[in-house]
């Protein structure tokens, strides 16, 4: 196959080890952009094996499609990304993972105490949170989702 013939959705799957489906559902939600050869078939730019990985990597991470096509709209269509795109996206997801990852360790490290939920059901939420000063600061676990305790 010439490199201009584009890839079948078929190398594709093959190729990133996605069901055709969802490199349909993929394409629905305007994450790549196939075009037609000549007898009318789908076809995709190789970039799109490239896309579709970082979709993948992305949605291991936790990150929703509309968030990954935010990130995918600011590159131009047909091209590769570029060492500096990566560098650009991944320096945006890691604001994102680092903020995780925070809330995550401040969860395992309270995980036997307040959670700031404002309950007042456990004997030591007179020491966490008397009169419930949690419940002022919102809705929710307060202190898990970062409020300073106190």
């Amino acid at each position: 196959m010439a490199v201009n013939d584009g890839l079948s959705i078929g190398a594709l799957a093959r190729r990133t080890g996605l069901a055709v489906s969802a490199i349909r559902y993929y394409e629905a939600q305007g994450l790549i952009k196939p075009w037609r050869n000549n007898g009318g078939q789908r076809r995709f730019e190789r970039a799109d094996l490239r896309r579709l990985s970082f979709v993948m990597i992305a949605q291991q991470f936790g990150f929703t499609l509309p968030q990954i096509k935010q990130e995918l709209d600011r590159l131009p269509d047909g091209r590769t990304p570029t060492k500096e795109d990566w560098a650009r996206i991944s320096q945006a997801f890691r604001t994102t993972l680092d903020d995780r990852i925070a809330t995550l360790t401040r969860l395992r490290d309270d995980l036997d105490g307040c959670i700031g939920c404002g309950c007042l059901s456990l004997q030591a939420c007179a020491l966490y949170n008397p009169q419930d000063r949690a419940g002022e600061k919102g809705q929710g676990p307060r202190y898990l989702m970062g409020d300073p305790r106190g």
